[in-house]
């Protein structure tokens, strides 16, 4: 793959003969076109596209908390791509033929700000949960601004919820509302803390599984 600036014809995009012009990470790049190959696909291979397809699946619909949350962009590796190697590699378990995620093992956020404390999670009224933890502001960089973000999960429908402020960390609890056909049905919820400007989070913690009343 080679950058160019203007070339003589100026950028492009799209296949013109054996080269494809294109605009990766905001530079202006061309690459030949992939050789056909007749190698035939490894079952190791479709177990691998498998897993990839579930994790890209599962992240999706919390992309604006892993994009915001996980880690930090290069100029290689964007949050999203650390995200999907991190859950590609250490939070899917196989299950007969397929896989399943390894919901304990999942983050959605990974940083060096102080997390959750003695995080619990109980049923709340109305299809809500409630959610308390120990107030660590002042512990290293956490403030008591900080925001409680929470992700919640229901694995039948494969939906995903999320708040990026349901609490502060010094009021040690917070109730967040979900949809009413979510009651009756189990969801798996994770939070973390972000500061106000988003610019320092924690490592998420994983709050365990609730059936949802």
């Amino acid at each position: 793959m080679g950058t160019y600036n203007k070339g003589i014809l100026g950028a492009f995009s799209g296949k013109i003969g054996p080269v494809v012009g294109a605009n990766w990470r905001g530079k202006e790049v061309m690459r030949s076109l992939p050789r056909k190959g007749n190698r035939l696909v490894t079952a190791n291979q479709l177990l691998q596209r498998e897993k990839f397809k579930m994790v890209a699946s599962f992240l999706k619909p919390i992309n604006p908390v892993i994009k915001l949350y996980f880690g930090s962009n290069n100029e290689i590796y964007t949050k999203r791509n650390r995200a999907m190697s991190y859950l590609i590699k250490q939070a899917t378990v196989a299950v007969g033929t397929g896989f399943e995620m390894d919901y304990p093992k999942v983050l959605i956020s990974k940083g060096a700000l102080l997390g959750v404390e003695n995080g619990t999670l109980q049923a709340g009224p109305l299809h809500s949960l409630d959610i308390s933890w120990t107030d660590n502001s002042g512990q290293g960089e956490a403030l008591a601004t900080d925001k409680l973000v929470v992700v919640v999960y229901e694995p039948t429908s494969e939906t995903s919820l999320f708040s990026l402020h349901a609490g502060n960390r010094n009021s040690g609890a917070a109730a967040v509302g979900l949809p009413a056909y979510f009651s009756g049905l189990t969801v798996q919820v994770w939070a973390t803390f972000a500061s106000v400007d988003d610019k320092r989070y924690a490592t998420s913690s994983y709050l365990g599984t609730l059936l949802i009343s």
